[in-house]
């Protein structure tokens, strides 16, 4: 099983990786070449993080539903294995870290930590990175056929992310109070 494991994780493309790291590495050399605008790369960064993050959180759960219907050790069931964590791996972690790391910078520059349509966001992001961290956890119980949730299950925890979603970004924009 470790071996297996091992082989998956070489699997696992670097194209993702490389696409974000390249786009953080720009964003910082932007931010020292051109300070006056690395609020604007930043947030930038932010965002794009932001889309792949959310990206992998709609997918991952209805992956989940699927694989609930396959039979444990069959075909179907190793090529959702591989799926699944070549998805967390490759795009959902990264992203996560990323959109932290800028959001953080962000909320600092700008000192919106002070307001309180950012602390209902941050409160949102610190779910869905709960969500996050059970989503991972999940991707370990069904590489190691142990997942006892339904496909109901999965399909109402698909729309967890949305909503969360939606409250950061009515957080962000309307700025409620």
């Amino acid at each position: 099983m470790a071996d297996e494991e091992k082989r998956d994780d070489a699997k696992v493309p670097v194209l993702p990786r490389i696409i974000v790291a390249a786009v953080a590495v720009i964003a910082i050399i932007f931010v020292f070449l051109y300070p006056d605008q690395s609020y604007l790369w930043v947030k930038a960064l932010h965002v794009v993080a932001v889309i792949s993050w959310m990206a992998g959180m709609l997918y991952l759960p209805r992956l989940f539903v699927y694989h609930c219907a396959a039979e444990p050790g069959s075909a179907q069931s190793e090529t959702f294995k591989v799926m699944e964590n070549r998805l967390l791996k490759a795009i959902v972690n990264p992203a996560m870290g990323v959109t932290w790391l800028a959001g953080l910078w962000l909320a600092w520059h700008t000192a919106a930590y002070q307001d309180g349509w950012f602390h209902v966001k941050f409160l949102a992001v610190l779910l869905l990175s709960g969500l996050h961290g059970f989503f991972t956890k999940s991707v370990r119980l069904f590489a190691a056929d142990k997942n006892e949730k339904s496909q109901r299950f999965w399909r109402m925890m698909n729309e967890v992310p949305a909503l969360l979603m939606v409250v950061i970004v009515i957080m962000v924009i309307i700025r409620p109070f």
